[in-house]
């Protein structure tokens, strides 16, 4: 079984994964899939293009959780998704020195749901399994991953809606 955990940069995938590996999970970078799929370099957004639908097309699935922010365009069983108060991204993505045009671009597709969407209509709302890292330490997200992992969390999505947060952020 493959599972994806996506989300917007700075919503907690990758310090979560770690967890998840010292617990003897199977944990895939997604980042790590995409060298084949690379076809340029978009220096105003400080990031590589990748053909995504020919990466996700030709995708041979992996056991284990795969994790990183265009995970949920892959042919996953299940897709969980984390998300976080766009004021937190704003302050995580700083520390990260992204610039102000690439820490605006993240935290306007938190605030848009831009992820939670485009897996909704890859995967449909039965595998989507949506979780807000706000204030949450990394073992009970881990724990919370792990219960999907099982099969013992109930599928959600639409909880998180931060449109109200939008109007001092941007």
């Amino acid at each position: 079984m493959m599972i994806a955990l996506s989300g917007t940069p700075g919503t907690g995938k990758t310090s979560v994964g770690e967890e998840l590996e010292k617990r003897g999970v199977k944990v895939t970078k997604a980042g790590d899939t995409v060298n084949d799929y690379r076809i340029g370099r978009d220096p105003d957004r400080d990031t590589d293009i990748i053909d995504d639908e020919r990466w996700a097309l030709e995708f041979r699935p992996v056991y284990g959780l795969i994790e990183g922010h265009i995970s949920h365009l892959l042919p996953a069983d299940r897709v969980i998704i984390f998300r976080c108060r766009p004021e937190i991204l704003m302050d995580r993505l700083k520390t990260r020195n992204y610039s102000k045009a690439k820490i605006r671009e993240n935290v306007e597709a938190e605030l848009l749901d831009v992820i939670l969407i485009e897996a909704l209509e890859i995967h449909g709302s039965e595998k989507i399994y949506e979780i807000d890292t706000t204030g949450q330490d990394i073992s009970s997200l881990a724990d919370q991953v792990i219960e999907v992992i099982k099969g013992t969390a109930t599928p959600s999505s639409g909880l998180v809606d931060w449109l109200e947060c939008s109007g001092d952020l941007l």
